[in-house]
């Protein structure tokens, strides 16, 4: 078992990451990876790339009052889904066409390859509705995006949650570009 301080580096590399493609902006988003009968989630109002101490949430039962506020969500995807990492981001392009879409199919050869639909779903941000719609979403694609608000991305690990951060916002664009030369 991998110890706290070994965990909050990853979080940091990853969060580093987000911040340097611009997939979240100040302290939107959180991080989480499964442990023993919980997970470890960056803390309400974190900056990703500077997340602080982690917050363990546990299954079943009350959280943690420092833990994000999309907890929730978090918690359903573990419940639910075989994922043992959520990253989640406010990534631009995603978000923007979320607002028009019911459902992403990327169209670029990476993103049809690993992620050919993008499940859009509604709920208000930190709310059972959203921890159950993201959940369900997450069960048929590995992003899923909440309507005008961000992306959950499952992996097996952080590196592979953000990868799959990274894959939808570049599909995203590219459907975006796409758009504007063939309107």
């Amino acid at each position: 078992m991998r110890d706290v301080g070994e965990i909050t580096e990853d979080f940091c590399r990853i969060g580093r990451r987000l911040v340097s493609e611009g997939l979240i902006k100040a302290n939107f988003g959180n991080i989480s990876i499964r442990s023993d009968d919980g997970f470890y989630i960056t803390r309400h109002g974190s900056y990703l790339d500077l997340p602080g101490e982690l917050v363990y949430v546990p299954l079943v039962g009350q959280a943690p009052r420092q833990a994000s506020s999309e907890y929730r969500v978090h918690r359903q995807i573990y419940k639910e889904t075989p994922h043992r990492a959520v990253v989640h981001a406010h990534p631009p392009h995603a978000v923007t066409l979320s607002i028009s879409n019911d459902i992403i199919s990327p169209v670029d050869s990476e993103g049809h390859l690993f992620c050919p639909c993008i499940p859009i779903v509604t709920g208000v941000p930190g709310s059972e509705e959203l921890a159950l719609n993201i959940s369900q979403g997450l069960l048929v694609s590995s992003v899923a995006i909440a309507r005008g608000h961000g992306t959950f991305t499952g992996g097996k690990d952080l590196d592979e949650a953000y990868i799959r951060t990274s894959l939808a916002e570049h599909s995203c664009r590219i459907l975006i570009l796409l758009n504007q030369i063939n309107p």
